[in-house]
């Protein structure tokens, strides 16, 4: 990922990236906030308080080394990861590819970062206060029990998040989306929710899934008491892509992502019959579209690679744009406008 530039954009995607995450880690210890606090956006998901609803998704800060600097943009929530019990590599490189002509991103990195320890570290260091700190927790390539992973990451995280992310629907780990299914989706869910004492614990879903699927998912999260779903990672589909990258390998974000989000938002709204807040991410880039999502009842909305071709500026036009929306149609919070549509 990298923010808009033509420069950026001239370095491979992955430098850039990197380049991106070191800029705004120097910024964020300045302290300058681009979006003002809209008193109307605020809304409490979880019994978390969220200063607003527009997110940051797991995959652009990995190790957690641009925390402020990422909340000074105006984002309601940062989280970060996916971190794993030990540092690990990722897939080979090259294993970022941007699509321009569809403003999109194909990546296969595979869970690449420095592990638990030195991402918690930042995290302890980070200034809580009203900010939302999500920690998004995964498995090692090579693990011999997944579940015990999870545990690992989940025990170790509750101290230092607001809210943990259990992430099982990457498509760049063999094997990991199987635990979406059946007997392994159901003990996992209930190890981990064993372990994440009093922080609120979210799951993670792939848009690539069967109706049965689906009900499966809905049912274990329920059964588990888990308190929110993330709908949904990157897909391995690719829908009519025009970019010269369109076929490599991976999973696919951005714009194109979009109409399958948004149903697979509605088919876990009808899954869960509303007993879970849902939040949205895949191919979110404007405030009319976070406020349809919103409308076709997520409780929150999350950003990733739409801040890759809309520029750092994106979360502060999107707060604004949601304001002037509910101001239109009459609502006094967003909280009064999820759901309204489904």
């Amino acid at each position: 990922m990298a923010f808009y530039h033509p420069l950026l954009f001239r370095l491979d995607a992955e430098r850039a990236h990197g380049l991106t995450i070191a800029a705004l880690a120097a910024w964020g210890k300045a302290g300058t906030p681009l979006a003002p606090h809209v008193p109307r956006l605020a809304t409490t998901v979880a019994g978390i308080a969220f200063p607003n609803p527009v997110g940051l998704a797991a995959g652009v800060d990995k190790d957690g080394r641009a925390i402020d600097g990422f909340f000074g943009l105006g984002l309601g929530s940062v989280e970060i990861g996916t971190l794993t019990p030990l540092p690990q590599p990722g897939n080979p490189k090259p294993r970022i590819f941007r699509l321009p002509e569809d403003r999109a991103v194909i990546n296969r990195l595979g869970f690449n970062n420095g592990g638990l320890g030195e991402a918690l570290d930042r995290a302890k260091a980070h200034k809580r206060g009203t900010r939302v700190l999500g920690i998004n927790v995964g498995a090692n390539k090579d693990a011999a029990d997944r579940t015990a992973d999870y545990v690992h990451g989940v025990t170790r995280a509750a101290p230092h998040a607001d809210f943990i992310t259990i992430n099982i629907s990457s498509p760049n780990t063999p094997g990991l989306r199987d635990l979406q299914h059946g007997a392994a989706l159901r003990d996992l869910l209930a190890a981990c929710t064993a372990a994440k004492g009093t922080t609120p614990i979210f799951l993670k879903v792939a848009p690539d899934l069967e109706p049965a699927d689906i009900d499966d998912i809905a049912r274990a999260a329920i059964t588990n008491r888990i308190d929110a779903l993330i709908v949904n990672n990157t897909t391995i589909s690719r829908p009519g892509l025009r970019s010269g990258n369109a076929n490599e390998t991976g999973g696919l974000s951005g714009a194109p992502l979009a109409p399958l989000a948004r149903q697979r938002l509605a088919d876990f709204r009808k899954a869960t019959g509303a007993a879970i807040p849902l939040i949205s991410v895949g191919g979110i880039g404007s405030g009319a579209e976070a406020y349809a999502r919103l409308r076709a009842g997520a409780s929150l909305v999350q950003l990733y690679t739409a801040l890759v071709y809309e520029g750092p500026g994106l979360p502060a036009r999107m707060l604004r744009d949601l304001d002037a929306l509910l101001t239109r149609d009459g609502f006094a919070t967003v909280a009064d406008a999820v759901g309204i549509d489904a």
